[in-house]
């Protein structure tokens, strides 16, 4: 069963298969495999874990300042299309004056406790046969993110005492909701923080060092003390910090492609948690079967030195995914697993 195989693996028990984790908003490739199948998209493609996380009962948007960023499409029919807002705080010195906690408030914790242990048991009704993570995404740089907007953001970052200050308030209102996370009934916890962009981290990386790994340093020890493992989590390039997030005493990491597999896998395979792959969607998207092929048969091979290995497309499958190279990739996947394997 895809749930037992999920828990062995976050204990970094010996299983017969890698794992598999599904990040999808392909909804007529949803829509082809329950058609095909009867099974939803999880089920069909042995998942063993969803990665999930909630940031609460109301969005930072009905509490206070946000910056509406807009989206670029990438749902079937650009409904996701919007166009960006004005950033609320119009100069430096009001967004170096930003407290999180004055702005937002701090939910009672008994009260959010119970908000996400129902969220959580409605999450395990939905996947029965997957181990569902809880999670929180705002942690410090992606919360600074919500806040100010890019353009702000690093106007911000470069008074780095000021920056601090702002990010520690962030961490304040993270905290909250990380306990409250913590006294629910989940197996596994989400740390989410999307602190670099593709080409790796837009500061100094010794502000990395000071400001940031203590602080989700301090989340995984509260998970621990609670009895729960704790994946990290972020996008990009975060390879000159590898060592930084294992130090924090995360279990496991949760990465895409332009972290070096290899590297993951030889470093950490036997010692943490790996959800990763050198797949991409770019080329699920644009590439051939055969590139499509090349890039699984190197996943299986660096899942072969991994004692909790968790197969993820990097960069989601999203709309614009030609169903039959999504349908490929998934027959092709799971017709080598076992084989490559064992």
């Amino acid at each position: 069963m895809s749930y037992a195989i999920g828990k062995d693996l976050l204990h970094l028990r010996p299983v017969e298969r890698p794992g598999h984790v599904l990040y999808c908003t392909h909804e007529a490739l949803r829509a082809r495999v329950l058609r095909d199948t009867g099974l939803s998209l999880e089920d069909a493609w042995e998942c063993d874990l969803i990665c999930d996380t909630d940031d609460g009962p109301r969005p930072w948007s009905e509490l206070g300042r946000v910056t509406d960023m807009g989206h670029a499409e990438f749902l079937a029919g650009g409904k996701d299309l919007r166009t960006p807002g004005a950033c609320p705080f119009p100069t430096v010195a009001e967004a170096r004056a930003f407290n999180a906690v004055q702005e937002y408030g701090l939910t009672d914790l008994n009260t959010l406790t119970a908000y996400y242990e129902k969220m959580h048991r409605q999450a395990r009704q939905a996947h029965p046969n997957q181990v569902v993570t809880g999670g929180y995404y705002k942690t410090l740089f992606s919360g600074a993110l919500e806040i100010f907007g890019w353009d702000m953001l690093l106007r911000l970052a470069a008074d780095q005492d000021a920056f601090e200050a702002v990010l520690e308030s962030i961490f304040e209102v993270s905290l909250r909701h990380c306990a409250a996370w913590a006294n629910t009934d989940i197996e596994a916890f989400l740390l989410h923080d999307d602190m670099v962009w593709a080409q790796g981290p837009f500061m100094d990386p010794a502000f990395h060092r000071r400001v940031a790994f203590p602080r989700y340093a301090k989340i995984v020890r509260m998970m621990h003390e609670a009895g729960k493992t704790v994946l990290f989590c972020s996008d990009g390039n975060w390879t000159c910090f590898i060592d930084d997030v294992a130090a924090t005493g995360a279990d496991g990491f949760v990465f895409e492609s332009a972290v070096p597999l290899d590297t993951m896998a030889t470093r950490f395979g036997r010692s943490h948690v790996l959800v990763g792959s050198a797949v991409d969607c770019r080329t699920l998207t644009f590439g051939t079967r055969g590139a499509i092929r090349a890039e699984i048969d190197a996943t299986l091979e660096a899942a072969r030195a991994c004692s909790g290995f968790f197969i993820a497309v990097g960069n989601h499958i999203p709309s614009n995914v030609p169903v039959e190279n999504a349908l490929f990739y998934a027959n092709y996947l799971r017709a080598q697993w076992v084989r490559n394997t064992t």
